[in-house]
């Protein structure tokens, strides 16, 4: 039988119509869905979690002298139940948080805590959030530092890391921002308490349970002032849909059976899994 140009180019024009169909076909059943990253950690499994390990009651070490030391903490007990529901072991790093974005691009680390902005939604995924807050002061207690409202941070020093968004507010108000690297709270602490900075800007929890820990330092949470509600959910890869969706269905069944709310209180004395009340100023104009 006798085929001619036309009937082949007709031919071959269908050949590749089915195999682009095939392969976007093989897309959506995997990467195209989301699923690449998820089938990752189950061929390893494990989930690699970045955490600071520095910061009381967060993410910190108990234990020292004869006894071994055991990181701990609300976020790393979170996700500590993550792993377990999800029947993945859990391999914790240790990394500040200015590194932590970078460090879940590149692959190093799967998953890590942190505040949930607009900014970071449009390059990363996020769960829903397993922490509410807001964000205080540390300040002299003598004086206040200086500081009765947010517009009297204007040079003032506060200390912070260097792409927070708590460092932001301080610039925001015209405060000149010391940066530290990973240090652990008794640093930013310790500058306010000896005057070297004015003012630690950053969660009401985390600053809480810092000052609780150095009685001897002249410094408390500021009194009058709570500003920026935030929002702590646990940031991994853009496009890992499958990773964001298995995720959420275990902070779903852990909020549903008491345990996101055992154990804040457990770390925090006050439920942190809930919003705060009372009246919370917010700060328009935060580029985070």
């Amino acid at each position: 039988m006798v085929i001619n140009r036309m009937t082949v180019a007709m031919l071959l024009v269908m050949v590749f119509a089915l195999s682009a169909c095939g392969n976007n076909d093989a897309e959506s059943g995997d990467e195209g869905s989301g699923n690449k990253k998820w089938n990752e950690i189950q061929d390893a499994g494990e989930l690699v979690v970045g955490t600071p390990g520095t910061l009381f009651a967060s993410s910190y070490y108990e234990g020292e002298g004869k006894e071994k030391e055991q990181l701990t903490g609300y976020e790393v007990e979170v996700m500590r139940e993550i792993g377990k529901r999800l029947d993945l072991d859990i391999n914790f790093e240790i990394i500040g948080f200015d590194s932590v974005l970078a460090a879940i691009k590149n692959g190093r680390i799967d998953i890590a805590g942190m505040g949930i902005t607009d900014k970071r939604k449009k390059k990363f995924n996020f769960s829903d959030p397993f922490k509410y807050s807001y964000t205080t002061m540390v300040v002299r207690e003598e004086d206040y530092s200086g500081i009765h409202k947010l517009e009297d941070l204007e040079g003032k020093k506060a200390g912070g890391a260097a792409s927070t968004v708590y460092s932001e507010i301080a610039r925001k108000f015209g405060a000149e921002v010391k940066t530290y690297g990973n240090a652990p709270n008794e640093a930013y602490l310790r500058d306010v308490n000896n005057g070297r900075t004015d003012v630690v800007i950053n969660d009401y929890y985390l600053q809480k349970f810092g000052i609780a820990q150095f009685p001897e330092f002249d410094i408390m949470l500021h009194p009058e002032l709570k500003f920026h509600p935030t929002r702590k959910g646990i940031v991994m890869q853009d496009g890992a849909d499958q990773l964001t969706r298995e995720i959420n269905s275990v902070l779903a069944e852990l909020r549903e059976d008491g345990t996101l709310t055992k154990l804040a209180k457990k770390f925090y004395k006050e439920d942190a899994s809930i919003k705060p009340e009372g009246d919370i100023r917010k700060i328009d104009g935060l580029d985070f």
